[in-house]
C-alpha cells in the first residue's frame, strides 16, 4: 500500500522484512507447537524492489533444528500484476527460539518433520 512505500513506489525494506519475520514465526511456531521469538536475522539480501500493488509471497524452509532454536531460510517473491511469473525479491535467514509459558527457551520437538509455509500479502 502507498503508506508502506517511498515516493518512487518502492515498498520499504522494513515492511518486507516484517512479513518475512511473520512467515518465520508461523513456520517455527507450528513446528514447535508453541510460541517462538526471533533472536537473530543472520542475513538478508534485497535483490529486487517490491512495488505498490505487488502481491508478496513468503516461503520458508528449515535449515537447522536445534534443541531450542530453529534456523529458517525465508524467501520473498512477488507476483506483479503486469507479469505472469513470480520473481524472487528478498532472501534471509532467521533464527527462532521456542518459548515456554514462563518466557524461557523450551525444547523443540524433534519427531515432527518441518514443513514449508507460505504467507501472501499485498503490498
Amino acid at each position: 500500500m502507498p503508506a508502506n512505500a517511498n515516493p518512487a513506489g518502492d515498498i520499504f525494506g522494513g515492511w518486507v522484512m516484517s512479513q518475512m519475520d511473520l512467515g518465520a514465526f508461523v513456520a517455527a511456531s507450528e513446528h514447535a507447537g508453541m510460541r517462538t521469538v526471533t533472536v537473530a536475522v543472520n542475513s538478508i539480501t534485497f535483490e529486487k524492489p517490491v512495488k505498490i500493488g505487488d502481491t508478496l509471497c513468503v516461503y520458508t524452509q528449515f535449515k537447522k533444528i536445534g534443541r531450542t532454536s530453529m534456523t529458517v531460510n525465508v524467501e520473498a517473491w512477488v507476483h506483479r500484476h503486469d507479469r505472469p511469473r513470480r520473481e524472487k525479491v528478498t532472501a534471509a535467514e532467521f533464527v527462532m527460539v521456542a518459548m515456554d509459558e514462563s518466557g524461557r527457551p523450551a525444547p523443540v520437538p524433534q519427531t515432527k518433520q518441518p514443513s514449508i509455509s507460505e504467507v501472501d500479502n499485498e503490498a
